[in-house]
């Protein structure tokens, strides 16, 4: 399994845009882009530093999903730490082998067409670990 980058880490919060204005007004950090995903039950922003981004995720329903349990449980905290992979597929069979419990078998699709499965905290010492794995372009700009 090859790591390429850290990609992105998740931190879950309240309130988005009291937290953008954070990230964006007092630290400075770009803001990229806001979005839903439904289907995750979360509004997500992404604000990039350097090679990385930090993503801020807040629930749509604070009674609902994973996101919103956390919140729950945790109160607002980092959520995940994302890794670039090469090979995602590669990745999770090499790491099932290896032991480690897997929350995705198979990789999901997100919204930008990057494919991303998580591995489940108990057997990463308490963090979850979100793999991604970009769509392949190529040198010509496809």
């Amino acid at each position: 399994m090859k790591i390429k980058k850290i990609d992105h880490i998740g931190i879950v919060v309240n309130d988005l845009e009291e937290v953008v204005e954070l990230y964006r007004d007092i630290l400075g950090l770009p803001l990229e882009r806001v979005g839903e995903v439904a289907e995750q039950g979360v509004r997500i922003a992404f604000l990039p530093v350097g090679d990385s981004e930090v993503e801020i995720l807040e629930p749509l329903d604070k009674e609902c999903g994973s996101v919103a349990s956390c919140l729950e449980k945790r109160g607002e905290c980092m959520h995940h730490l994302c890794f670039e992979v090469e090979d995602i597929e590669e990745a999770l069979q090499e790491l099932d082998m290896r032991g480690v419990r897997l929350v995705d078998r198979e990789p999901r699709t997100g919204d930008h067409g990057q494919k991303m499965a998580f591995l489940h905290p108990k057997s990463t010492h308490g963090v979850l670990i979100e793999l991604y794995e970009l769509p392949h372009t190529d040198s010509k700009g496809g």
